[in-house]
């Protein structure tokens, strides 16, 4: 990484105050470029879902972690829990999606629950373990809700064996109007099903697999508690990497407890955080971790500049943080302020591995909460670690007067309306999304790796209205 004529400035930079400079290039395609990482998570595309409750559930970490990333299940989950979803996300298929399913006797209310848990739109009839139909929310429309789905569903469907590869399935889909096809295993029971759109990103993603080809899956543990009892639990229960998290990572109690996990030598990888200085990363590599989180107050659910002034420019923390990291082995994740593709590109440019994603995929329908819908169109509600709604959940098992003063302090957003874009609902659009921009990229700089990237680009300061300059403008003139 450098800057234009050798100017780096003396203040520190934030995503938007930059821009890249295309270099001379020889790298013809955009599928031409690497997008692994080298940290140790096995991601294929530098994307890793943060440890959000409105966020990162089970069906986000099969989703994401079948197109390359990494999802971090709460630290609020109880182990139970979290063991669940780690054994339910280690029995995915690689390829064949996890459709919901419904019995000819459900109602169609349970239907319209059901259908926009998935972004096909379909649900699966099985009768007795084998698919007989399916069901959408226009086959739903105008009928009483107490009708049953055997009334409503539509036999037509495309079966496949689940072996059957994804290009055969994509060709036998040309014409039919779901662009969906049900794979079932040899005795004729329901496997999965998978959309035209899911064969073709099949050809382009490659699945983040553990050694044993199941898709991988993180957890996050928090620093009160029995700690290190809770990593052992996780890592037993089959989580890939563990990430040791807190708002303010720089602190004894955090290095102490990542101190504790190191040596209790869980068997899995170590992320820590959060921070944004290099002293600050280099206390977190000696106390153990591989990876450190880098990122205080830039993510949309974030208060905590505007409550204490406390953080630091996003670009400028993971550049000093990632050179640190570097020299020591080790890597930094960029936690906070993404809003666009560039955003990912220049993280990558600024030195770190994978780039944690949190909000923006709080709008899909992977995401775990209902969807709801107002005047303005469909929304789910996201809320921030650190919010009050967070903290409730979090100090549960306090006494009434510990939760009540807890509660006097947040430093997060504890509602918000996270829109669905009707372009983009699906995290694997937003995926898409992202990665077309930072493939784009790496071809402008001359880069075929993530790697390259960092060593090769090029990077100009801009003002505010050079920012402003580079946004399309979908309204006109």
């Amino acid at each position: 990484m450098r800057f234009l004529e050798g100017h780096r400035p003396a203040h520190d930079l934030t995503y938007d105050d930059l821009f890249i400079v295309p270099n001379r290039s020889d790298v013809a395609s955009r599928f031409d470029v690497d997008m692994s990482t080298s940290d140790g998570t096995g991601t294929t595309i530098p994307i890793v879902v943060a440890n959000m409750t409105a966020v990162a559930g089970r069906r986000m970490a099969e989703t994401v972690a079948r197109r390359g990333g990494l999802v971090v299940l709460p630290q609020d989950l109880p182990i139970s829990a979290a063991a669940a979803s780690i054994s339910y996300v280690k029995s995915r298929h690689l390829v064949a999606d996890t459709p919901v399913t419904l019995s000819p006797d459900d109602s169609v209310t349970d239907a319209l629950a059901l259908i926009p848990k998935r972004a096909h739109g379909v649900a699966v009839v099985v009768d007795e373990g084998r698919p007989v139909g399916v069901v959408t929310e226009k086959r739903c429309n105008d009928v009483d809700r107490f009708a049953r789905v055997r009334d409503v569903l539509d036999p037509t469907m495309v079966i496949r064996p689940v072996g059957t590869p994804p290009r055969e399935v994509f060709d036998a889909l040309e014409d039919q109007h779901l662009g969906l096809a049900i794979l079932v295993d040899p005795d004729g029971a329901l496997a999965g099903i998978l959309t035209r759109v899911g064969a073709l990103r099949h050809g382009i993603y490659q699945p983040n697999v553990d050694g044993d080809g199941r898709l991988r899956i993180a957890a996050a543990v928090g620093i009160n508690g029995d700690v290190v009892g809770k990593a052992k639990a996780l890592a037993q229960a089959g989580a890939d990497l563990l990430v040791m998290d807190t708002a303010h990572g720089h602190q004894e109690k955090m290095l102490a407890a990542l101190d504790a996990v190191a040596t209790a030598d869980p068997g899995v990888p170590i992320a820590a955080g959060n921070v944004v200085s290099a002293a600050g990363t280099i206390d977190l590599i000696n106390a153990g971790a591989s990876i450190v989180k880098v990122g205080v107050g830039p993510g949309a659910m974030c208060t905590t500049r505007m409550m204490t002034g406390v953080g630091r420019p996003q670009f400028s923390a993971v550049a000093e943080c990632a050179t640190v990291a570097r020299e020591h082995g080790a890597h930094v994740w960029a936690d906070g302020g993404v809003r666009h593709p560039r955003d990912v590109a220049l993280a990558i440019a600024a030195g770190a591995s994978n780039v944690m994603i949190g909000s923006w995929f709080a709008g899909t329908y992977e995401s775990p909460g209902d969807l709801q819908e107002d005047a303005h169109g469909r929304f789910k509600v996201s809320f921030g670690m650190a919010s009050k709604r967070a903290v409730a959940a979090r100090s549960a098992n306090d006494s009434t007067y510990d939760r009540a003063r807890k509660s006097l302090f947040e430093e997060g957003i504890s509602s918000s309306r996270i829109r669905l874009d009707p372009e983009r609902p699906s995290v694997e659009d937003l995926i898409d999304h992202v990665c077309a921009g930072v493939r784009s990229t790496a071809t402008y700089t001359g880069a075929r790796s993530l790697a390259e990237l960092h060593d090769k680009v090029v990077l100009g300061i801009q003002s505010p209205a050079g920012f402003a300059e580079g946004r399309p403008l979908p309204g006109g003139w």
